[in-house]
């Protein structure tokens, strides 16, 4: 495994993990979700996945998240992680170990980059597996239209904590931003072989969201739901059946 520290467009510094294999059956990019990171158990079962069945996996901090790169978690948008993922690719086009066409996997925020990567360069893209899959979130203010929207809005910041304990505050500029993103808007071109996966119990991106998404593309979809599971898989049980999942799917693109 190497690690390797990159600019983007705007000049901040990007982490990069790249697991090479040496006879390379493929290239898979792996993008976290919202306030993810590289390290994440999902993100790291997912690389698993991929590298056992003989992938060259690459994993990515975006700026604005809690990995490590640049940027405050408080600025993140739709807009700058997909720049971060176009800026990753384009760097990456240009090693050795690059190949087209490449698997996109994403969970989340990420997912709705990876679709909205695929709908921009289709012809680059071997599959997509757009996990947790985030879409529009002017639906989300539709489904869930309680009173700590109208709070965020009112107050332009949300504060939360994460699992790990950590403050998390996020400006209200990201729905502002994510409002401007369809991923479902040209769906049409995504033709390739698509995995879909959610947890039973996801509030966040609820299975309502893959159904539209299932429903938008245009490529065969496989939809898998884990029982149990909330919007991030953490129990070591909710893990192993990703990547059972994911494993299974590989083998057939």
């Amino acid at each position: 495994m190497s690690k390797e520290f990159i600019k983007n467009r705007k000049g901040q510094k990007v982490a990069v993990l790249i697991e090479q294999n040496k006879n390379s059956k493929g290239l898979v990019f792996i993008m976290h979700g919202l306030s993810g990171y590289k390290e994440q158990p999902h993100i790291e079962v997912m690389a698993e996945a991929f590298k056992g069945n003989g992938y060259t996996t690459v994993r990515f901090d975006t700026t604005n998240s809690f990995g490590e790169s640049d940027g405050q978690y408080e600025d993140a948008t739709t807009t700058n992680y997909y720049e971060d993922l176009e800026d990753l690719i384009a760097w990456s086009s240009k090693q050795t170990w690059y190949e087209e066409p490449f698997v996109l996997v994403g969970h989340s925020s990420g997912s709705m980059c990876i679709l909205l990567y695929a709908e921009k360069y289709p012809k680059k893209i071997k599959a997509l597996a757009p996990i947790s899959c985030a879409i529009n979130d002017n639906l989300k203010e539709k489904l869930y239209t309680d009173e700590s929207l109208k709070d965020w809005r009112e107050k332009g910041i949300k504060e939360s904590t994460s699992y790990s304990g950590k403050l998390k505050r996020l400006k209200w500029n990201f729905m502002v931003d994510a409002a401007k993103h369809d991923p479902l808007e040209k769906a049409d071109v995504i033709t390739m072989p698509v995995l879909l996966i959610v947890g039973e119990k996801d509030t966040s991106t609820p299975l309502e969201y893959q159904k539209e998404v299932k429903r938008a593309v245009k490529g065969e979809v496989e939809l898998h739901i884990i029982k149990g599971a909330e919007h991030t898989f953490r129990e070591k049980n909710e893990l192993i059946e990703l990547e059972n999942i994911i494993d299974k799917w590989i083998k057939k693109i």
